[in-house]
């Protein structure tokens, strides 16, 4: 794996194997260094040659095709894959289900989404193997009898067989529900070598004055809009009925686990209803909207052009599941602010979600930017937030709230010159001299990428970073286990606290902060 950890050879440590009697720090490192050690563990053996069954002939093909990705460094990262499971991938949201997969139903659907996840993954990867890489796994592939199928088919085929033999026996499957599960984004050595029960302590003071800032940003924002704005608002589309999106979101929760899963039309249909605007303070060419492209370096950066792109995510709030719509903008960098600025670099963008209810309303809106920094909240009246704990971990950064807004609405977001930090939410606004419409693509769109060397790649790393838009701010705070700290990353992979832990794909993330408003 080209010296990088992957998620499907952890594993968890055994109960009682680190717990050596030493001072706090030190447990921590040895903690860390052992759990580093278990994620070498390696897999089972693949069958031999003379094994010629359908089973036996897709895990020799799977295994070809993961060791050429690995090579190729064209693995996808935004889904965990399983150890013993190489046809099916988790998220977050996916693995909070483990503990409510008794009935064989809800098992076959929660089985079914890791198939989908895994699917997804390997024809982005296969896609992006270079020419050579693929004509050699097509020799391979053509040994085990799968040469002249199309990639969809050979993926759907093999990835069922191989899903069905993980899950033969009853046992099978629990233990399958037991290593479904995401590592987290925090590097434990880097926080246990930084003295993080100590070095938090000092970040976290830190942390507080950045939140005071931001909320000082929102109440001093002025209603008016300056001279440089420019608008990006959603191109036009046909109206719907407020009714709409309740009857979307009734009928694509039909299904076992109760998940809001509509159809690629439908989806549609609620990215265009709920489509923010965003204003823009526009001052030079870091502010202008842009579509993710690679430059004649083989580097990321952006070229001009009004386009939003837009994704489903869910998360689970006071025990339903909610879907939600996420919206990106990008930026072609942050320029420095003054020499030496260490939150500089190339790319940069905001990510906007809304949780809806069962009737399409917003419930809450947060935002980050691609480096999963900056995370704020702006709750709505539907919703309560709750008493902040008493503990230096970050808490939700609610700058501003909302009243109740009807099913189907949407929001105005601002958004500051060079920094691009959101400065104002407001449920109205006028369209600026300047405005633009903008288009909504598919967010899975910038995991095949063309690539000025031929072919395509995905905007991502096998990391999940991308490459290039690394900041100095990573040296600064490398103590907090966040690795390259600044850097852009892949949905799935945004770890968004500096002090604590916290990703913007937990399942849970809004039952931590907030309550639904009495009725």
């Amino acid at each position: 794996m080209r010296g990088r950890r992957d998620p499907d050879v952890r594993h968890p440590t055994r109960a009682g194997a680190c717990t050596p009697s030493l001072p706090a720090l030190a447990a921590t490192l040895v903690a860390a260094l052992v759990a580093a050690a278990c994620a070498s563990v390696p897999v089972a053996p693949l069958p031999g040659p003379s094994d010629r069954s359908l089973a036996a002939r897709c895990a020799r093909a799977y295994a070809a095709l993961d060791a050429a990705v690995d090579v190729a460094g064209v693995r996808d990262a935004q889904a965990a894959r399983i150890r013993d499971a190489p046809s099916l991938r988790v998220t977050r949201f996916l693995a909070s289900f483990g503990p409510s997969l008794d009935e064989p139903l809800a098992f076959a659907q929660w089985r079914s989404l890791l198939e989908r996840e895994d699917r997804s993954a390997r024809l982005v990867e296969i896609a992006n193997l270079p020419e050579g890489a693929t004509r050699t796994l097509l020799a391979t592939l053509a040994a085990e009898g799968f040469g002249a199928m199309p990639p969809q088919a050979f993926v759907e085929g093999c990835g069922r067989e191989l899903a069905d033999a993980a899950t033969t026996t009853a046992g099978a499957r629990a233990a399958l529900v037991a290593r479904a599960h995401v590592p987290d984004d925090y590097d434990d050595v880097a926080r246990a070598l930084g003295l993080y029960p100590l070095s938090r302590i000092v970040y976290a003071t830190g942390v507080r004055i950045y939140e005071h800032a931001v909320r000082d940003a929102f109440a001093a924002n002025p209603a008016a809009l300056p001279a440089t704005a420019v608008t990006y608002a959603p191109a036009p589309w046909p109206a719907f009925p407020p009714t709409e999106a309740a009857g979307i979101l009734a009928r694509s929760r039909a299904n076992p686990l109760r998940i809001p899963d509509p159809s690629e039309a439908e989806l549609d249909q609620l990215l265009a209803m709920h489509a923010p605007t965003f204003v823009v303070d526009t001052r030079d060419a870091n502010d202008r909207v842009g579509r993710p492209v690679f430059g004649k370096d083989a580097v990321a950066t952006t070229e001009p052009a009004a386009v939003v792109f837009g994704r489903a995510a869910h998360t689970r709030f006071a025990g339903v599941t909610r879907l939600q719509l996420v919206y990106t903008i990008w930026f072609p960098a942050r320029p420095p602010a003054h020499p030496g600025d260490p939150f500089a670099g190339r790319l940069d963008g905001v990510i906007w979600r809304v949780t809806l209810d069962d009737e399409g309303a917003p419930l809450v809106f947060d935002s980050i930017h691609p480096c999963g920094c900056y995370h704020l909240f702006v709750p709505t009246a539907r919703v309560v937030a709750k008493p902040d704990r008493a503990t230096l971990d970050e808490q939700a950064l609610v700058p501003a709230t909302l009243p109740a807004i009807a099913s189907g609405a949407s929001v105005t977001v601002h958004v500051e010159h060079a920094t691009h930090y959101v400065r104002a939410v407001r449920t109205s606004g006028s369209r600026s001299p300047a405005s633009l419409d903008y288009r909504i693509a598919s967010d899975d769109a910038l995991r095949t990428l063309p690539h000025p060397h031929g072919g395509t790649r995905s905007l991502y790393g096998p990391d999940g970073l991308v490459a290039g838009t690394g900041r100095a701010e990573a040296a600064l705070f490398w103590p907090l286990g966040i690795r390259s700290a600044g850097a852009m990353r892949q949905w799935g992979r945004h770890a968004t606290a500096f002090v604590g832990r916290r990703h913007f794909d937990e399942a849970h993330l809004l039952d931590r902060y907030f309550t639904p408003a009495p009725r």
